[in-house]
């Protein structure tokens, strides 16, 4: 509120959104003049449509709605918003740039700029865009970065476009919320598709199933989806309309399960998410935060389980390292679960405590039919 450039970074569904777009609209509340006032750049169209959402909630009546400018919708809305007088744009790069090129945005007026998951709009490769957009914005400005990870290419950015940021931290941004129980199975590939049918069977909330490619993303949709189990899918090759009504769908419960790539591990939000199931590990230790961020929001619990093969375990081992973390073995027992079964008995899965063994270094209780 006081015009102060900002840089923040908290864990993920701390209610980074709400931070900036209330005093945003205070501000434009307060000044009431024509144009474009407040510019929101986020890495995906997922994450843009959720801001608009929350905005359109907020405003009010004495606000416009905001212009939403995003690649893989129709232009034509967008563009419409604009001219009907929206005071805010939340956009991602590349359309944005696109825009300027063809002279259809005007920024003279805009107060403030919003940086929103700026580490992932930069491992996604947008630094070059960004540079160019933010050439053509005022220099007499407020700017707000928000980030889950303050790494060098961040850094660089923040320096470059801020002036004597205020250095806003909340919480570990390197480990996932206290609210996340974190639990693993060492898994065959014979094994691995009965455990997540297990860990799906036994959960009564929402559950969102990760994994590291989009062919893995079709090929556990259709493995669920076959063995009777309502799931949709979200990855980067999937049309704009297929991932709306996939995300609006596991929104509103009518689909119990979301299987998608790392397009939805941020800034993502659906209400009780119960369980995050990393079906594939992670690429980076950052990706696995964002990830387990999904459930444990908002002050709620929840769980999430990695699987994880025998020869991967000096993996997940360097992931623990990286973040500082302990995530507990489990064990599980396949040896009674029949395809047609809807209920599980919690004994099937079974905690390895140090009650029960010690664990040297780097030795994991292999999964096994006996549990």
């Amino acid at each position: 509120m006081e015009g102060k450039d900002v840089l923040a970074t908290a864990q993920t569904g701390t209610g980074k959104t709400l931070a900036f777009l209330i005093p945003i609209i205070e501000r434009l509340i307060r000044r009431d003049a024509p144009g474009i006032g407040a510019l929101i750049l986020v890495p995906t169209r997922e994450l843009a449509m959720q801001v608009a959402k929350q905005f359109d909630v907020l405003r009010g009546s004495q606000l416009a709605a905001a212009a939403l400018v995003t690649g893989g919708l129709s232009e034509a809305p967008q563009l419409s918003a604009i001219r009907k007088g929206a005071r805010i744009v939340i956009a991602t790069p590349g359309r944005l740039e696109d825009f300027l090129g063809r002279r259809l945005l005007q920024f003279g007026g805009l107060q403030t700029l919003v940086f929103d998951e700026v580490d992932r709009m930069l491992d996604m490769g947008f630094l070059p865009t960004i540079r160019r957009i933010v050439a053509a914005l005022p220099k007499d400005r407020q700017t707000l970065c928000f980030s889950a990870t303050l790494e060098g290419s961040v850094a660089r950015l923040v320096k470059d476009y801020t002036k004597n940021p205020v250095r806003l931290a909340f919480g570990s941004i390197l480990k996932p919320s206290e609210n996340v129980r974190l639990q693993a199975f060492e898994v065959s590939a014979e094994e691995k598709q009965e455990v997540l049918r297990l860990l799906l069977a036994q959960e009564k909330g929402r559950c969102l199933v990760f994994s590291r490619t989009k062919r893995g993303t079709d090929r556990i949709t259709r493995l669920l989806n076959g063995r009777g189990i309502d799931a949709a899918m979200i990855h980067g090759d999937r049309s704009q309309p297929q991932r709306t009504a996939a995300l609006a769908g596991f929104q509103q419960g009518r689909f119990a399960v979301l299987v998608a790539t790392d397009l939805a591990s941020r800034g993502i939000h659906v209400e009780n998410v119960a369980h995050v199931i990393n079906y594939d590990l992670p690429n980076m230790a950052e990706d696995f935060i964002h990830r387990v961020g999904r459930t444990g929001r908002a002050g709620a619990r929840g769980v999430a389980s990695t699987l994880f093969s025998r020869d991967q375990r000096a993996e997940l081992l360097q992931l623990e390292r990286t973040l500082g973390i302990q995530i507990d073995r489990m064990s599980v027992d396949l040896s009674s679960l029949q395809k047609s079964e809807n209920k599980v008995c919690p004994s099937r899965l079974r905690s390895t405590s140090k009650s029960q063994l010690v664990r040297l270094p780097g030795e994991v209780l292999q999964v096994g039919m006996q549990g």
